[in-house]
Parts: structure tokens; sequence; C-alpha cells
């Protein structure tokens, strides 16, 4: 009976590790696909924030590394563990710098940060 528990949470917290991966890579992706398509919010929230249109492309590519790192690290564990830190932190790094620039729009990237690093705890977890 105890065998069966815990090879059920087991498996369990491996279902959460998925589905939160794939949602962070998700948004990841689409938060991506705003800054090369230059969606007017998307551009709009850029510029408040004083990022110039050359770094851009550099923040899409991360996002769209990160997002790719979490979903292929559901079986090279180490690299999801890397992607949804750096997903994590990237985030993190835009709630700063709306701060920075007294921009009280921070629920998006605050929301993907949390749930970046809820991926990153349960990657840890499931190893």
């Amino acid at each position: 009976m105890l065998y069966w528990a815990v090879v059920h949470k087991g498996v369990l917290m491996f279902v959460a590790t998925v589905i939160v991966s794939l949602l962070i890579a998700l948004a990841a992706t689409g938060s991506a696909i705003g800054k090369l398509t230059k969606q007017a919010q998307v551009v709009e929230a850029l510029r408040t924030v004083g990022v110039p249109d050359s770094t851009v492309p550099v923040l899409a590519a991360l996002e769209l590394a990160g997002a790719a790192g979490v979903v292929i690290g559901l079986w090279v564990a180490p690299l999801g563990v890397a992607a949804a830190l750096g997903l994590t932190l990237y985030f993190i790094g835009a709630v700063v710098a709306h701060l920075r620039v007294n921009d009280r729009h921070i629920q998006p990237p605050a929301a993907l940060a949390v749930v970046a690093a809820i991926a990153l705890v349960l990657r840890i977890v499931t190893m």
C-alpha cells in the first residue's frame, strides 16, 4: 500500500510538472510572438520601461529558448531546471524594469515569474 502511494505521488508530481511546464512554455512563446510581431500593446509596454527596439528580438529569443528548454527539459531534467530558472529570472527582471520606471502594471510578468518558479520547483522535485 505504501509503495502504491509513493509511486502514484511521483506520477502525480510529474503530471503537475508537465502541465506547469507546458503552461509556462506557451506563455513565454506567446510573449515572444507579441514582441516579434510588434503588437501595439507589447511595443508600448517595452517603450514604457525603456527597452530599445534593437533589444526586442533578443528578449524574444530568450523567451523562446526558455520555452523550448522547459519542454525538452521534461526528458532532460538539468535542461528543464536551467530553462525554468532562466525564465524565472527573465520575468523577475521584467517586474524590476516596470518598477524601476514607476510603472505599476507588473501583474503579467509577476504572474509569469511565479509560474516559472513553480515549474522550476516541480522539475527539481521530480528529478
